[in-house]
């Protein structure tokens, strides 16, 4: 049976939402125990350098969104970038997931070989077949700034490990 692009990225997509927010949970309960303001969680970052916790999930955010619509042949909606507090940051994963449940599998199957083409600034633009869009970027940025959302908060020393990365099965 093959796998259809929905299949390939709408669940996928999904499950990295859910997971990171299930980690933000553990976050702002090791927060609350070890007494450290959350503001220092959010605002925390691996290296002077790279993006902060918070942005850091509004990429995975937007990663998801943007590449969910690009696939689907939708508008991309824009959604500031002004969470500062876990409660914030768990709405916007919440909001993408509810969003990813309004497109339809007939939107984004067969958009294996379409271009994809995407604005990457500079008036410089990406294009892809959608499969290596989804494979290539989508998952490729997404995964990454989760895993570096995970790993700020284990290097500031919240109880997580890779079941939490990776969820249930």
């Amino acid at each position: 049976m093959a796998l259809s692009m929905y299949d390939a990225s709408i669940p996928v997509l999904s499950r990295v939402l859910t997971n990171l927010s299930a980690i933000l949970d553990k976050a702002a309960a090791s927060a609350e125990a070890r007494k450290i303001d959350p503001a220092v969680f959010i605002a925390a970052r691996l290296a002077p350098d790279m993006f902060p916790l918070s942005r850091q999930v509004q990429v995975v955010s937007d990663t998801a969104r943007r590449g969910a619509c690009l696939l689907a042949g939708l508008e991309v909606p824009s959604w500031p970038d002004t969470e500062t507090s876990f409660p914030e940051l768990k709405a916007r994963l919440e909001k993408t997931l509810t969003f990813l449940k309004t497109i339809r599998p007939d939107q984004i199957d067969g958009s294996e070989e379409r271009t994809i083409t995407m604005p990457i600034g500079g008036g410089n633009e990406m294009k892809l077949p959608g499969q290596a869009f989804l494979f290539n970027f989508v998952f490729a940025n997404c995964f990454f700034h989760a895993a570096t959302a995970y790993a700020i908060l284990r290097h500031n020393g919240v109880d997580i490990g890779k079941r939490d990365f990776l969820g249930g099965a």
